[in-house]
């Protein structure tokens, strides 16, 4: 089967957007990077490129130049012979005035199990704009489960890194 083919490896697909699952390790970073409309669409454009992934040095390989639904990825986790390709598909864009970035979910062979979303809010009320990785997750390999609440740690530490790569104000 291709990963094109392939099923999502999870029923609750989308559910970053509205109320994640409860049976996973659920998890929320937002930081203020700024102030301004511009700001907003940079961050924005920088993160449906795949920035934040190219950024933290772990993206591999996308089927789009940007974030679409549908659009196939890997990225790479680890170093040398010991890294990992973990399959994911993009499962939406968020290109609403005010939010802007994608969510990708996993595919059979990625270490775990869940969706992330990459986004970045605009506030009108007080023009602040601020990044955010959400995500929900489950073990799907016996090394990930190994890990435990170190890979926990792991995953919010990438959400910082990947929060970091976003442009902020002179």
């Amino acid at each position: 089967m291709s990963e094109r083919s392939a099923p999502f490896t999870y029923p609750e697909v989308g559910a970053t957007r509205t109320t994640m699952p409860t049976r996973y390790h659920r998890f929320r970073h937002r930081r203020r990077i700024g102030h301004g409309r511009d700001l907003f669409d940079r961050a924005a454009a920088h993160i449906l490129e795949f920035g934040m992934q190219k950024g933290v040095d772990i993206f591999d390989r996308a089927d789009t130049e940007t974030a679409e639904p549908g659009t196939e990825l890997t990225v790479r986790l680890g170093f040398g012979p010991l890294a990992i390709t973990a399959p994911c598909r993009v499962v939406y864009v968020l290109t609403d005035p005010n939010r802007g970035g994608f969510a990708y979910g996993t595919l059979p062979g990625h270490p775990e199990i869940g969706e992330e979303l990459f986004a970045v809010e605009y506030d009108p009320a007080d023009d602040t704009v601020y990044g955010l990785v959400t995500a929900f997750s489950r073990p799907a390999t016996w090394y990930v489960r190994l890990g435990g609440p170190a890979v926990r740690m792991i995953q919010r530490w990438f959400a910082i890194r990947y929060l970091r790569t976003l442009p902020t104000e002179p």
